[in-house]
């Protein structure tokens, strides 16, 4: 089942419909209340809004996406967001948690198995990759996946094919592969726990979920509608919230993001004395510690301080930046491959003859080498 897009839904009370915001919401979400997952997005905030614009350019493809974002940030919802929008729309979307299996049985979950393939294998079983033929498959939590099943996916991405567990025979399939991780897998492959190759198969659209305190102007915007749905579901009256609420909610860091808020909310309900929602009524955790990487002394990823030294360069907006940006990358991995121009094409996923046209082009070879 696929998550629901209203473009146009008052999310707070007294919004007129210039303020509405674009909304997106799990299927069945009112049987969800214990889901550990975040059961709706807003796009108010810049940032949400930007996420959004990126996500209606690249669903239309059948590019692989890797979603990345903090637990609790709807990373899940942008999956099913992406399958929406694309052609897919009417064919399955099946969500798999890499993490929730054994590594003895996630090769079976995934690929299937033949009847006899191992104890317990009393008949046939299609795998998710199967369920999925014609849709999409979200795999959340890939960073979890084994490595020895790494390499099988590997495979079935490339080949567009499956063998079952117990069988010789590959079946095709036609399946766009959506990954989401909330951890740097970039950190993962330099460690030797996630393959390289398989990363950079997955990551060829990046879609980076930002977490709540980075996007501000959504909390109070989820915070009405958590209100308005379990209300609903409480059999209550309207609610509003009052302004020290409304600032203790804009102040908290939200490590468990947008799941975390949509518990304090629906608790909120649960012990407030009349129809509005005062501070002390929302109970909020400090049990998490201060967020990740908060303050100016905090450690940046590479990618991290790449994104930072792009946005400077934004700023100048110099001409030609992009072809700026392409020469400085061609030319760095030529110097740090010691001007060995096979391994600087292998090492940035390019032909070498696109490699050496652009350090001719920049002066950085000769064009009779």
């Amino acid at each position: 089942m696929n998550a629901t897009l209203r473009n146009e839904v008052p999310v707070a009370a007294g919004l007129d419909d210039a303020q509405a915001s674009p909304l997106i919401t799990l299927p069945d979400r009112r049987a969800l209340t214990t889901s550990i997952r975040a059961s709706a997005q807003i796009f108010a905030d810049a940032r949400s809004i930007a996420l959004l614009e990126r996500i209606r350019m690249i669903a239309p493809s059948d590019a692989n996406v890797l979603v990345i974002g903090e637990t609790g940030t709807g990373k899940e919802l942008v999956a099913r967001h992406v399958h929406n929008l694309s052609h897919r729309k009417n064919g399955p979307f099946i969500a798999v948690n890499c993490g929730a299996f054994s590594e003895t049985l996630v090769e079976s979950e995934l690929f299937g198995h033949e009847k006899g393939a191992f104890t317990g294998a009393f008949s046939s079983k299609p795998g998710w990759f199967e369920a999925a033929n014609g849709g999409t498959l979200f795999l959340d939590e890939i960073g979890d996946l084994p490595l020895s099943m790494q390499v099988k996916l590997l495979r079935v991405l490339q080949e567009r094919e499956v063998v079952r567990l117990g069988s010789r025979k590959s079946i095709p399939i036609d399946v766009r592969v959506i990954a989401a991780t909330n951890i740097h897998l970039q950190d993962s492959v330099a460690a030797g726990h996630f393959r390289e190759d398989l990363f950079y198969r997955l990551n060829v659209v990046h879609l980076a979920v930002p977490t709540l305190r980075e996007r501000p102007g959504d909390i109070l915007p989820l915070a009405h509608y958590f209100i308005d749905e379990y209300r609903g579901r409480l059999g209550y009256g309207a609610f509003s919230l009052d302004a020290r609420a409304e600032r203790k909610l804009l102040q908290h860091g939200w490590p468990g993001n947008i799941r975390e808020l949509e518990n304090v909310i629906h608790y909120a309900l649960l012990v407030c004395g009349g129809d509005t929602i005062g501070e002390a009524d929302l109970q909020l955790s400090s049990c998490f510690g201060a967020p990740k990487r908060v303050g100016a002394e905090a450690k940046l990823t590479p990618i991290e301080t790449l994104e930072e030294a792009l946005r400077n360069l934004y700023v100048e907006a110099e001409d030609n930046l992009f072809e700026q940006i392409e020469d400085t990358v061609m030319r760095v991995a030529f110097e740090f491959c010691y001007r060995n121009q096979i391994q600087a094409a292998k090492l940035l996923g390019i032909s070498r003859n696109v490699l050496r046209a652009r350090l001719i082009r920049s002066r950085q070879i000769s064009a009779q080498k």
